[in-house]
């Protein structure tokens, strides 16, 4: 893992996702987006990439939705490890990640959920490998998705996808579980400082790790707030300001998956997106119209519309809307 520049300047890192992607992700990158199913996806990163063009990725994460399922379908993610991909109810598996690998134009290998997380949990702690229960008695040991001539030649990937031994302790059998240091590491947040401060509302999935993991960090978030106000509340931050690289503000910045407390998936746009997903003429058109046809991330929530976007806004106390057919 490389070291970690750490600086104690207070110089703003707020800047254009634009700038914080081309600054700091590169062709060929392992990256991880953080996130779980519909839920803060860093989709306004994600689009960035796209119109970029950085390709040849490999990706890590342990549970893929939309912003994967975007950068798969136009060819720029080579490999994956992870542990489920999916858009929640509108899609038991992604569509442009199903067809990817039916295709065969994607490589997969799969570690379970909380394998993934110590995965991630090692590689911010500075520790080759993690020792775990998780997977014993499953496929997840036996079955392997990158064969030996891909793993010498991809130095992000490690040499072995796990290990099974014996507790020295107990002589029980273990499952050793590699670190994983990403190059970069995209995430959508609620609140950052100017320099950096980092605070997710509920439910963190494993951002904490994967940032702490990560060479480079850049986190889109819904507002900015100053350092001395984050601060009066220090226990409720996840990272310090030299932890991250870029901050970019761009409320809405998830959609169309969900921001806990501030606005619910887009049920609406995630249903149109399934429907043109599964055709490759209508996924291009798809990325034609909300990605490439707009300059930045503000011209797609135009696209989107202000009615849609305040009807998915989160009721208050609740955390997200309050639906009519709700149980």
């Amino acid at each position: 893992m490389k070291k970690r520049v750490v600086t104690m300047s207070s110089t703003s890192k707020i800047m254009p996702a634009e700038e914080a992607v081309k600054k700091f992700v590169s062709k060929g990158d392992c990256i991880s987006l953080g996130g779980f199913t519909v839920n803060r996806n860093p989709i306004v990163l994600v689009h960035e990439v796209l119109r970029q063009k950085i390709d040849n990725l490999h990706a890590v994460m342990h549970s893929g939705s939309q912003a994967l399922d975007l950068l798969i379908g136009e060819g720029l993610i080579k490999l994956v490890e992870i542990a489920y991909g999916a858009n929640g109810r509108f899609a038991s598996t992604c569509v442009r990640f199903r067809k990817a690998v039916e295709q065969g134009s994607v490589t997969v290998e799969d570690y379970t959920n909380y394998q993934i997380t110590l995965r991630f949990m090692a590689g911010a702690m500075g520790i080759p490998y993690l020792p775990t229960y998780s997977g014993l008695g499953s496929d997840i040991i036996e079955k392997w998705g990158f064969n030996e001539d891909l793993r010498k030649s991809r130095s992000s990937v490690p040499n072995k996808k796990l290990i099974v031994g014996n507790d020295p302790f107990t002589d029980s059998p273990l499952v050793l579980v590699p670190a994983v240091n990403p190059d970069v590491t995209l995430l959508h947040v609620h609140q950052a400082s100017e320099d950096g401060v980092t605070r997710i509302e509920g439910l963190t999935f494993a951002d904490i790790e994967q940032a702490r993991a990560a060479k480079h960090v850049i986190v889109s978030c819904e507002e900015i707030v100053s350092s001395e106000e984050l601060r009066k509340e220090p226990w409720r931050n996840c990272f310090p300001h030299t932890l991250v690289d870029a901050v970019v503000h761009q409320p809405f910045g998830s959609h169309p998956t969900a921001c806990y407390l501030r606005y619910d998936y887009d049920d609406s746009h995630l249903n149109e997106y399934r429907e043109l997903a599964s055709y490759d003429k209508k996924f291009v058109d798809y990325l034609e119209t909300y990605v490439y046809g707009v300059s930045n991330f503000n011209e797609y929530l135009e696209l989107i519309g202000r009615k849609r976007l305040d009807a998915i806004r989160a009721t208050p106390n609740l955390g997200y809307r309050k639906r009519r057919n709700s149980a």
